[in-house]
């Protein structure tokens, strides 16, 4: 059987005016800013008008350890919003803003797919309405007064040799993750080892997603740590008198946009942090707002559960006050058989060895979940080629650790296949949960990464590189302990080594550097081999996005 590939099902589908999807959160056109007729931001004033009324339920989509058999999880979210929809529910869906690195890299965009999707996909893919744009501008305006500052007499005593602060740009580049600038003679400024990162790793990304309004947005700014002093202050933002000018480049861009499900429900769409090597979250703007708008918000979290959602849980939460009401973690049968051994081209037929070999992965996502006391919804993406005897295994396999359980169809079937999934999500949101975080914030910042390693990936404990050990007291040493952890880690494993597959054992985490995110109130916890500046694959996805004489463009998935 053929399928429609996801740019050609979205290009044939019947989008209405975002004026029109608006209405349906309440929304009116006065509080839109129009970008053409299928997109929209939506103006601060609505904050204010829904202030006193009462939230949605918040369920937040997760799942497990990604494989390259893939999992689905922004499909089951969109798709759980048209299911939830089709059963007379008002609901919408919050997810981030795709990057482009991704998009013309290996991963592809992050639209969803089939016929669970949002629309118009090609332009959510590509610049969209400029978010990106706009945080590359403001972050890159601020390395470059850091670096003017350096070369204008240098009032604050900066030592050049300690700049943290790099550049960014929003593709993948591995040529430009280390490099030397300020050559060339006096007159181009001072020499020293800089490099890149992609834009979604950028601190300033991480801002406008756990900042409340445009003015909590500029304090965050000014906080950022950019550099140190010769007797080993830091220097901030703040100091320079970049904070201003990056909050004016952002005022736009910290509004959430909207626009629509291939069944024309809402979507916000707001922010795109990798989870991998950030926070992996939408705006704390959007999701408010989709609480205010919507009876049931569906919002996600990037790639495994061990990523994403704990992200979610310990820092999206905390900071915003959020409470989910359940929690979806989503598998397909065919990547548990990969986590059982498998090998992507031995997928096709039934292997309940490779099934049980495989399962623990989810059963350890599963608990994970149940730790921060909350109700878990086990949705499997199905595939044609997936027989009764593996559905019902898993099925009884989550059941027996308390968990709902329900096959997702909406891939292929829109709304209407994820009719009982969202059933189920209606009981979950019903049940009594007891939300807890897995550390507490006045605990050091060693404590919180080995609770997190402990607790989360199932770890003996951690290893600290000396450099790591170095920034663990310069922290300590600024009083800033009570910083959140944001841990950057490969999405592949429940360890930091990408090869362990499945439900890892006797295994150590190894942190290797520390970042301090002061403006976002996190540090980063960069281990094993993570990289914050991806590299483009042998055959990167661009070389099959192409655009004819019309505009229509092609390619994209």
């Amino acid at each position: 059987m053929s399928y429609k590939s996801d740019i050609e099902i979205a290009q044939a589908s019947t989008p209405i005016n975002i004026v029109e999807v608006a209405k349906k959160l309440g929304i009116s056109e006065d509080d839109l800013e129009v970008y053409g007729r299928y997109k929209a931001k939506i103006s601060p004033t609505v904050f204010k008008k829904l202030k006193d009324k009462p939230d949605g339920k918040l369920i937040l989509v997760t799942a497990i350890t990604p494989t390259p058999a893939g999992e689905g999880k922004t499909t089951t979210s969109v798709g759980l919003v048209d299911g939830l929809n089709k059963i007379g529910k008002n609901a919408a869906v919050a997810i981030r803003e795709p990057s482009l690195g991704p998009s013309f890299g290996m991963k592809g965009g992050a639209a969803g797919g089939g016929y669970a999707q949002v629309i118009p996909m090609e332009d959510i893919n590509l610049h969209f309405t400029g978010d990106l744009h706009a945080i590359t501008t403001a972050h890159n305006l601020c390395a470059a007064m850091l670096d003017n500052h350096i070369q204008q007499g240098n009032e604050l005593n900066i030592d050049p040799r300690r700049v943290v602060f790099k550049r960014v740009m929003d593709l993948n580049e591995r040529a430009l993750r280390n490099i030397v600038i300020g050559l060339g003679g006096k007159a181009n400024g001072v020499p020293r080892e800089s490099g890149f990162d992609i834009t979604v790793a950028s601190e300033v990304m991480a801002i406008l997603c756990l900042s409340n309004d445009l003015m909590d947005l500029k304090s965050k700014l000014g906080k950022i740590i950019l550099a140190y002093t010769y007797d080993n202050k830091p220097v901030t933002a703040s100091d320079i008198g970049a904070a201003g000018a990056m909050a004016a480049l952002l005022k736009d861009a910290i509004k959430p946009n909207l626009v629509q499900t291939l069944e024309n429900n809402p979507a916000f769409i707001h922010g795109g942090p990798f989870a991998n090597i950030a926070h992996g979250c939408n705006s704390i703007q959007a999701t408010k707002l989709g609480l205010k708008c919507a009876d049931y918000l569906v919002t996600e979290a990037g790639f495994g559960a061990d990523l994403g959602a704990e992200k979610f849980l310990d820092i999206k939460c905390r900071v915003a006050g959020l409470k989910p009401d359940a929690v979806v973690v989503v598998a397909t049968v065919r990547a548990l058989k990969m986590h059982g051994g498998r090998k992507k081209t031995e997928l096709n037929v039934e292997d309940l060895d490779a099934l049980e070999k495989g399962i623990p992965n989810l059963l350890k996502h599963i608990e994970n979940i149940k730790k921060y006391g909350l109700p878990v919804v086990v949705a499997i993406n199905k595939f044609p080629i997936d027989t009764e005897n593996e559905l019902n295994f898993i099925q009884k396999k989550c059941e027996e650790l308390g968990a709902s359980f329900a096959l997702s169809e909406v891939w292929e079937k829109g709304g209407e296949g994820g009719k009982v999934l969202a059933e189920k999500v209606v009981e979950a949101c019903e049940k009594k949960s007891d939300f807890k975080f897995i550390y507490d914030e006045s605990m050091s910042p060693r404590e919180k990464i080995n609770a997190i390693a402990k607790e989360i990936y199932g770890a003996e404990g951690v290893d600290f590189s000396s450099q790591a050990e170095k920034t663990l007291q310069l922290i300590h040493d600024m009083n800033m302990d009570n910083l959140l952890v944001c841990v950057a880690k490969t999405q592949y494993s429940l360890s930091d080594d990408p090869l362990k597959l499945g439900r890892p054992e006797n295994f150590r985490i190894n942190v290797r550097e520390i970042r301090i995110s002061a403006g976002a109130g996190f540090i980063v916890a960069v281990t094993g081999e993570i990289m914050t500046m991806p590299g483009l694959p042998k055959k990167p996805a661009a070389l099959s996005i192409d655009v004819d004489e019309n505009g229509k463009i092609s390619g994209l998935f």
